[in-house]
């Protein structure tokens, strides 16, 4: 991992239950292009959140990412758009949000599947989740 990231919590609440992953968070342009290119393994239970404000209509692509991946693509309000399941590593295919996305959510791919993670399910970090004042 990139010692600049420092590592933080996301949560997402499933039909089966919560599930936490520990993430690192990418909030420039220079970080997002990067992402996960060029590594060859994630722990299990890690991920990496891209930081997307305002939200926006984007997609993904494999180019240069070793690790097969589920994408999680999440709204401003928290809730799954969509999910690119078991992305193929180096592919060129553009993954679209299905609607504007607030963030964006890489982990091991087949988690999602394993830990029941579907469309509408809830993401819990700061990024969906403003300070109450």
């Amino acid at each position: 991992p990139d010692a600049a990231l420092k590592a933080e919590q996301v949560t997402i609440e499933t039909a089966k239950g919560e599930r936490t992953f520990t993430v690192e968070v990418v909030r420039n342009e220079k970080e997002r292009g990067r992402g996960l290119m060029f590594r060859h393994e994630m722990a299990a239970g890690h991920g990496m959140l891209f930081d997307y404000d305002p939200p926006q209509q984007i997609a993904f692509w494999m180019k240069n990412t070793f690790i097969p991946l589920d994408i999680i693509f999440i709204g401003a309000d928290g809730r799954i758009l969509n999910i690119a399941e078991k992305t193929t590593p180096l592919s060129l295919e553009r993954l679209p949000a299905e609607g504007k996305a607030r963030g964006v959510l890489e982990i091991n791919a087949g988690l999602s599947e394993k830990f029941g993670i579907k469309p509408g399910d809830r993401v819990r970090h700061a990024l969906f989740d403003p300070p109450q004042k």
